[in-house]
């Protein structure tokens, strides 16, 4: 089974389709239009196959019939894609008839702006137009092109044809790495380097005639770091610009060096040679030292290894070199630490670290614990409320599955059954079950605090009354056997235990007290 970039899976049946059709005559991109398939997932099939196609050139034919829908369409994508021929070789052929629009008539964000405002939809808006959905989306997101860079409406520059040197590029010279973009090159740095405020205070006292020695003093910097700021950054043309020297700071800031391993020479051979054998990056490095401890120039670490093979990855590494890696792959894997994990749920979690200390100390009732016992194979499950100060359990019949969903609409039904001053809180652990704690939150009222993750010790009475439960319902089993009379039985027995944390009184006895007092 075979994924297109559409993210359509293939199968069999729709390559043995595809092939009985271009039997009977056609182009790929024809054959592939006509059964609604990708187009470049039926280029790599015909080449899996080992057919060769020479290049067809459109008959006339076919470029009138494209004219006359192209007139009718006003856009030439869509007659394009209808008639299944090459897009490019369109344009050409609008260029030629002179059908092409001047520059004047080209479609603007303005003329995109009003379609929207006027209620078209962003599709709509571009086929009504004739400009690519790609470009209808940078419009109706703010983005902004400026050469090879993105500038995205909160400040962000995405810049292309950015590289790294790598082992085998293809001229056989390192690429270079483009200059950082405007929101990196205007950060502030370093208090040791000048900062762009202290270059515009620079400009207005120099306007102002003062010395350079005054200007050093008004700043707390020495005279010669003023007289080198204003040597380096100045021109004949417009004198000291702040913003420009800023730019031309940061731009020097980083001085790039080439990859040692970007040339050939004796440390890149060396390197080639052992990754051969299938060591690994840290052994190559290590046994370096070794074997060269006097050959400064035979040192490189693991990392740069690793970086000139991912790199090449992207850009052609020869089959041998690639395999040479143990995980196989050609991208690195990226790692969170805790410290960069991010949030469970589209709605942010509130941590039980914010949870107000008369919750902690179990002093005012209603505030509950939550958590889900599962059964055989994780297919069935049961969730289970305790009340924090009688330790009163509620159990939550979920029938066919334990979805957010499901779960969610459990715990509204059993908690909206409570009088309100005990819906006070409802604590639970980071599980998926939990997705839609913010619907649950609005419909009951009930604030939600999460547990840090692998610490159920946070759900302590919970986490006990779960161990108790597994009397009832041991391990590996089908939990959706048993139905709410079930749950309601086994509920009644365990409140009807005395504990000892309660002076042997029962939790039904304690929650009877708060309902009578209340």
């Amino acid at each position: 089974m075979e994924r297109s970039r559409s993210n359509r899976k293939y199968t069999q049946f729709d390559k043995d389709r595809f092939f009985k059709a271009l039997d009977r005559g056609g182009t790929v991109a024809s054959v592939a239009a006509g059964l609604g398939l990708d187009k470049m997932a039926c280029y790599r099939w015909t080449r899996a196959a080992g057919m060769q196609f020479r290049k067809q050139e459109a008959s006339p034919d076919q470029k009138d019939a494209f004219l006359d829908l192209f007139r009718r369409l006003g856009n030439a994508t869509d007659a394009a894609a209808q008639l299944g021929l090459n897009r490019n070789t369109c344009y050409r052929w609008i260029q030629k008839a002179g059908l092409a629009r001047k520059r004047a008539d080209q479609p603007s964000r303005e003329d995109f702006r009003r379609l929207r405002e006027s209620g078209y939809s962003r599709r709509d808006a571009a086929r009504a137009l004739g400009i690519h959905p790609t470009t209808a989306g940078e419009w109706d997101t703010g983005v902004r092109k400026t050469g090879n860079r993105r500038i995205y409406p909160g400040g962000r520059v995405v810049g292309y044809k950015q590289g790294v040197s790598s082992f085998d590029t293809p001229s056989g010279q390192p690429v270079k790495t483009a200059s950082p973009g405007l929101a990196t090159l205007e950060k502030a740095i370093n208090p040791r380097y000048l900062s762009l405020q202290e270059r515009e205070s620079i400009r207005d006292l120099r306007d102002a005639g003062d010395s350079l020695r005054t200007i050093a003093a008004k700043l707390g910097r020495s005279a010669s770091s003023i007289s080198r700021e204003l040597g380096r950054n100045s021109s004949q043309a417009n004198g000291y610009q702040p913003y420009a020297a800023q730019r031309s700071a940061a731009s020097r800031r980083p001085r790039p060096k080439d990859s040692k391993l970007a040339a050939e020479g004796r440390l890149r051979k060396y390197v080639k040679q052992k990754l051969r054998l299938r060591w690994s990056p840290e052994q190559i490095s290590n046994t370096l030292i070794k074997e060269f401890p006097d050959d400064p120039e035979m040192r490189v670490s693991p990392e740069t290894i690793y970086q000139a093979l991912y790199v090449q990855a992207r850009g052609g590494l020869r089959r041998e070199i690639q395999a040479a890696l143990r995980t196989g792959r050609t991208r690195r894997k990226p790692r969170n630490t805790g410290e960069q994990r991010t949030s469970r749920f589209a709605d942010p979690m509130v941590m039980i670290a914010e949870r107000p200390p008369e919750i902690e100390d179990r002093a005012i009732p209603g505030h509950w614990e939550g958590d889900l016992i599962t059964g055989a194979y994780n297919q069935s499950a049961i969730a289970t409320l305790v009340e924090r100060t009688t330790r009163y359990v509620m159990l939550v019949h979920l029938p066919g599955d334990h979805t957010a969903e499901t779960v969610g609409k459990g715990l509204v039904k059993t908690m909206s059954a409570l009088p309100a001053h005990l819906r006070g809180s409802l604590t639970w652990d980071q599980g998926a079950e939990m997705a839609a704690h913010k619907t649950f939150t609005i419909a009951t009222e009930m604030a939600v605090y999460f547990c840090d993750p692998a610490s159920p010790w946070q759900r302590g009475s919970n986490e006990n009354t779960n161990g108790l439960l597994r009397q009832y319902f041991p391990k590996g089993t089908d939990l959706s056997a048993y139905g709410p009379e079930d749950l309601e039985h086994v509920a009644q027995e365990l409140n009807g235990r005395p504990r000892k944390t309660l002076d042997w009184d029962t939790p039904a006895e304690r929650l009877r007290d708060l309902l009578l007092t209340n």
